[in-house]
């Protein structure tokens, strides 16, 4: 299992941290969890292409987790010429209804797809990427996921928890990623949680929101559905996690002196390794040890 970091940024635009988005490269699929702004970019970056995603996870609704999905989605059909399978994707409710308004045939891109599928340019360019006619609009299998979902892959398990962020507006989810070659957690957006904590119990990455320094927020919505570095680091603490990844990292972490001192925190807390997440970071299994991530 190979984990690419897309993005470890918030909804702040920034040139150094995209919005949050992750890669997993496992069992011959590809996989995103979630896919914000400017995610699509690093992916690309990566050198792999929208054409190359089997599957896309989403934990929420927020637009800074999936604004970028309308890209992967239309990059992949327009590029795959329909000669890849359609595109797996799987979040929390309204994700169908997301699609549908995005792609349906009073969609926002219902006029830019009757375009390609009708207009003799955009045919030309469909048979020359060797697409035979006629042209099928995009037909993306969505499935709706909430806590207690379970999605079986070939090689690979994903789990899905329900964690406390922005309910009742938005269902917000946790995933868990179990394979013969490690297991991965991912936070999505959260507070402090038991469920969280289960769902990761022996994990060998945990992925979670590092969204503020803890003591900073004064606000009781933010402390009970975001997590600062010491929140991050009791749940990885309590749930046995191998490697803590810090991510959706806002820029008060990055200023001199401020990591250092905050890691520094966390390790009193949390006896594991800790990642202080940037951009297009990989990990990988190390190959001595299958499940043990380095």
């Amino acid at each position: 299992m190979k984990i690419t970091l897309l993005g470890t940024g918030n909804p702040a635009p920034s040139l150094k941290r995209m919005g949050p988005g992750y890669l997993v490269e496992v069992a011959g699929d590809t996989i995103v969890l979630d896919h914000g702004p400017g995610s699509h970019h690093r992916l690309l970056e990566t050198g792999r292409k929208a054409a190359d995603v089997t599957h896309a996870f989403f934990t929420h609704l927020h637009y800074d987790h999936c604004v970028d999905f309308p890209r992967l989605l239309l990059t992949r059909w327009d590029h795959g010429a329909g000669k890849i399978p359609e595109l797996k994707v799987y979040g929390p409710r309204p994700i169908k209804r997301m699609v549908e308004r995005l792609i349906g045939p009073d969609g926002a891109f219902g006029p830019d797809l009757e375009a390609r599928t009708t207009w003799d340019a955009s045919l030309y360019v469909y048979r020359a990427r060797g697409g035979q006619e006629p042209r099928l609009g995009p037909k993306p299998e969505v499935s709706e996921v909430a806590k207690g979902s379970v999605v079986e892959g070939k090689g690979w398990r994903m789990s899905a928890v329900e964690v406390p962020h922005a309910q009742p507006a938005l269902t917000c989810l946790a995933l868990r990623l179990d394979s013969a070659a490690g297991s991965l957690v991912y936070t999505g957006d959260t507070g402090p949680s038991r469920a969280l904590e289960n769902l990761a119990k022996g994990c060998d990455v945990l992925i979670h929101m590092c969204a503020y320094i803890s003591g900073s927020v004064d606000n009781e919505a933010t402390r009970i559905g975001t997590s600062g570095h010491l929140e991050a680091a009791r749940t990885a603490a309590a749930a046995g996690a191998r490697r803590l990844v810090a991510s959706h990292i806002y820029d008060q972490f990055d200023r001199p002196g401020v990591r250092e001192r905050v890691i520094a925190e966390m390790a009193r807390v949390y006896q594991g390794e800790i990642v202080f997440g940037e951009d297009l970071m990989v990990l990988g299994p190390e190959s001595a040890k299958p499940g043990v991530f380095k």
